[in-house]
């Protein structure tokens, strides 16, 4: 294995962790947008309000993109085991 092969490695397996978690990630920040805005224009500072929303949004979004990240994982851990296979 030479240095471009392990960073090429890395890279992917960067790259497969932003491409899984991206979708999640970017509906948690939207939903706690929404509810910053929520409390700030009305003033409600009830702490259950931050976290309920956002877990349920989360969970759900993790059910819809559940195929899209484990073919993600899949891809890339066939791509790994294809290369310790052939030696690099």
């Amino acid at each position: 294995m030479t240095a471009a092969d392990a960073l090429d490695l890395i890279r992917d397996a960067i790259w497969v962790s932003i491409a899984g978690s991206g979708p999640v990630v970017a509906v948690a920040m939207i939903v706690g947008v929404v509810i910053a805005l929520f409390q700030a224009l009305t003033q409600v500072q009830e702490m259950t309000l931050t976290f309920i929303p956002k877990i349920v949004t989360i969970l759900l979004m993790l059910l819809v993109t559940a195929p899209y990240i484990g073919g993600q994982i899949f891809a890339f851990t066939e791509r790994v085991y294809a290369h310790v296979e052939t030696g690099f």
